[in-house]
């Protein structure tokens, strides 16, 4: 870090952010980060290696290795954001006292076709959920879960029933927002 009395590691710091800049650039490219956040998840981890600068040996490998992170991290805020749009959509349609009963039965039905189609625990978990009204608490206690992975298991049993409403032509905006988003398995790979 530059001291009063050396004030030369400031240019080396510059030097450093300038040759290491197009990297960053073709991470932030790689993982679709839009642009209007790309710089505040380039600044969180400018941040971080500001702060650990004196202890970074390769500060050039941890400044991608956290940007990689804060990527992966920050797609996967926005797909939480999703499944809980997804909640919070279904529960509000469901508890919706002056939908029309031809709707509501319409919705039902669909709704319960969709859920056929999913692994046997989210059907389950799903239909207490949103069916019964069930709280996660009590839906945890029913199926034999521990109430600290609920949070988990039904974070993928939206993410099923998400996919199960995009493919029968359901949410064209969580599609493209899904579409957005880079597959973790394919990021190493490339």
């Amino acid at each position: 870090m530059p001291t009063p009395e050396n004030p030369e590691p400031e240019l080396t710091f510059d030097a450093f952010l300038q040759e290491v800049e197009p990297k960053l650039k073709r991470l932030l490219a790689f993982y679709r980060i839009p642009t209007e956040d790309a710089e505040d998840v380039l600044q969180q981890s400018l941040l971080a290696l500001v702060y650990q600068w004196e202890r970074v040996r390769e500060p050039e490998c941890w400044l991608l290795g956290t940007l990689k992170r804060n990527c992966l991290m920050y797609w996967r805020t926005n797909r939480r954001r999703i499944y809980s749009a997804v909640d919070s959509t279904i529960l509000e349609v469901l508890s919706e006292p002056v939908a029309p009963s031809q709707e509501r039965t319409d919705f039902l039905f669909d709704l319960e076709s969709l859920l056929d189609r999913l692994p046997g625990r989210c059907r389950e978990l799903l239909r207490l959920r949103f069916h019964f009204g069930y709280e996660p608490v009590e839906a945890a206690r029913r199926l034999g879960y521990q109430m600290s992975s609920m949070g988990k298991i039904t974070n993928r049993c939206l993410a099923a029933l998400t996919r199960e409403l995009l493919a029968a032509g359901l949410g064209r905006e969580a599609e493209l927002a899904v579409e957005e988003e880079p597959d973790p398995a394919q990021v190493g790979r490339r």
